[in-house]
Order: C-alpha cells, then structure tokens, then sequence
C-alpha cells in the first residue's frame, strides 16, 4: 500500500512526491511515457541537452520557488534574448529601441512612442475588442503586420480578430535597449539539462515509467490512499461533459555538422508563410561549443486525441466546460488535480512548482 500514488512524472507530480517522501509518506510515481520529467525533459544528443518537447526556459520573481529549484540542480546565466524573422529581416524581441530603430529608423524613446501613437490613432482603436485591436493599440500597425499577426495565427490555429484580446495583454513593449525577455529577477537553465533536475527530486522514490493509468486504473487506485493526477481533467471523467481544447506542438529535429546554425537559442518565424513558428537551437542554452549543433523547427497544430497537449485554449466555451469539470474534481475525496492539463491553465514553470508546493502544503500540513 502506498499513501500516494502520483499520476504523471512532470514537474507537478515530481514536486508533490519529493515533498511527500520527505514528510515520511510512502510514494509511488508513474507516467505514460517511457521518461519522466513530462514536457520538460531533456535528452542528450552530441553531447547537447535537447529540449525534446520545446524550449523551456526557467523564469522567476518567486524567491522561494528559485531557492527549492535550486536545491536539486544548479542553474545558469541564461537570458532569454530571442530573434524574429519576418521574411529574412531580423528584428529584436521583446519589442525594445532595437525593433524600433529598425522597423522605422527612429532614435530616442520619444520618436518610438510618437510613431506607436500615430499608428493607433490612424487605426481609431479605442477599446480593443480581439487580439488584433488590442496588438496594435500596443505597438501599432506595423509591429503588428510584421512580427504579431503570422506567428499568432500559426501558433492558434485562428485568425487573431477571433482571438480574445486577453492573450496579448501583457506584450512586453520596452522604450529601452534591454532585449530580455522575461522581466524576472531570476532566470537560467539547469546545468546539465531538466532530466537530470527532475531525477535528483525523485531520488529515493519508486518510479514507473511506461504504465498508463487508465489501462490499470482500479489496480492502481486500490494500492493507494490518495491520488495525485497531473493529466487531462476531462481524461479522467472520460470526457463525459465534452472535450476540452488544447493547443499542440510538432517538432522536427535535426543534427546539422556545423557549430553554429542561427547563432541563438530561438528564433521566431513571424511571416505566415513559413510553416514553423520558430527554430530553437539547442545548444545555446547552455553556451555550447559543441563540435556540431541540434535543432527543432515548431509547428503548432490543433490537438487531437492521440496527440500530446501542450497547453489550453483558455477562452470562454472552454472555461465553462473546465468549470464544470472542476465541480466533479472538487467533489473528490481521493483525488487531487494539478499541474497544466489538471488544472486547465497555462502555467509556467515556476507557477506549476508553486502550485505543487501549495498543494503539498495543505495535503500534508
């Protein structure tokens, strides 16, 4: 018998089982997959730590989440500084003086913002309705056209005036020089890639991988007192009241003899024409000199059943659906959701690793 048995080998379900082993509870960790660490994982290919579900990039104002991270592995320096290319011109994101200076020439901080103003008001948005009117009451029209509007419609799979103006909100827009992308005060990547993070958190705790939980489910729910399940929401009622959405990723991989592809960890294709929403070259994350280099093209897809989800679509008619969905989980005596696809919301990293923390703290006291 086990007291918990953990359902998903992801960053939710590896925190919750570290904190767990350590109060003296008796844990068991499985996972569908062949590997832990869920979306994080990383595996080692000409001595590069590949990203194999996607570039993550550890970002945090959390002191305490950095601090616990921390304790498993060392991070490094790594700043997020991606590059866009619109139809082979090369811009600077987050939009900062650089992109400015390029898009249009300008100079000082006051010429961009006067440019950005005159573009709003010849576009006579006053209150953003969609993703589109809410882009360009940001950042203008031309901003918008090059190096918004393409990647936005690849990566949802809808045009952005059907978009919800909420997912833009925060577009970092930046009248300085820094090209940072996170504004947080602690940011790196393990030394030695995720996978090895997430095995020094399960260390001492039983683990299998390979084992589907719905294949097993009345076996496994009976060895344990409680469950932990980090995977879909509507999964675990058998999609009785509907599907939830999800956005997904496909990605093609490639060892390329050369050291040196695109000279930085991402660039990010934001013409419509190109296929990929960008390419990540993987040994830049942690400042390789490596003899030959990796690199993955994304291509953002519609998720089907079968398919890996890879984040939600949070708009109205699945907030609703999730709702009630999260009216049955919350009825549960045995079973605790959490994690990205248990929750329904699309976390980063160190909001999963809070939320696991805050989980733990009130299941285990």
């Amino acid at each position: 018998m086990y007291d918990y048995l953990i359902v998903g080998a992801g960053l939710f379900g590896s925190v919750f089982a570290r904190e767990a082993a350590d109060k003296g509870k008796k844990v068991l960790v499985i996972d569908k997959r062949p590997h832990i660490a869920g979306n994080v994982y990383t595996k080692e290919m000409e001595g590069i730590n590949v990203h194999e579900y996607g570039a993550h990039i550890f970002h945090t104002n959390n002191r305490e989440v950095w601090d616990y991270v921390n304790k498993f592995i060392e991070f490094n320096r790594f700043t997020n500084s991606p590059v866009a290319n619109y139809k082979g011109e090369l811009f600077s994101l987050p939009f900062n003086m650089y992109t400015f200076n390029k898009m249009w020439g300008v100079v000082t901080p006051q010429e961009a913002e006067a440019k950005i103003e005159e573009q709003k008001k010849a576009a006579g948005i006053t209150e953003p309705k969609n993703l589109e009117e809410q882009a360009i009451s940001l950042v203008g029209t031309d901003i918008y056209e090059k190096l918004i509007k393409g990647y936005t419609e690849k990566q949802w799979g809808r045009p952005c005036n059907e978009l919800p103006a909420f997912i833009i909100k925060r577009l970092p827009v930046r009248y300085t020089f820094d090209n940072n992308y996170f504004n947080a005060l602690y940011q790196g990547i393990p030394m030695g890639g995720y996978t090895k993070m997430v095995e020094n958190m399960l260390e001492g705790i039983e683990v299998r991988t390979g084992v589907d939980y719905f294949e097993n489910k009345e076996e496994l729910d009976a060895q344990a007192d409680k469950i932990i399940y980090t995977g879909p929401i509507d999964a675990y009622y058998d999609f009785k009241l509907g599907t939830l959405e999800y956005r997904s990723v496909r990605f093609e991989t490639e060892v390329l003899d050369t050291p040196n592809f695109q000279g930085n960890a991402a660039v990010n294709y934001t013409d419509a024409e190109t296929p990929w929403t960008r390419i990540i070259e993987h040994k830049f994350f942690e400042f390789g000199d490596q003899p030959k280099t990796v690199i993955s093209r994304e291509f953002s897809s519609e998720w089907k059943p079968g398919d890996e989800p890879y984040y939600p679509v949070n708009d109205e008619k699945n907030g609703k659906l999730y709702e009630e969905y999260k009216k049955l989980a919350d009825a549960e005596e045995k079973v605790v959701f959490g994690g990205r696809l248990g929750e329904y919301k699309y976390y980063d990293m160190d909001k999963v690793i809070e939320s696991a923390l805050n989980a733990a703290t009130k299941e285990l006291g």
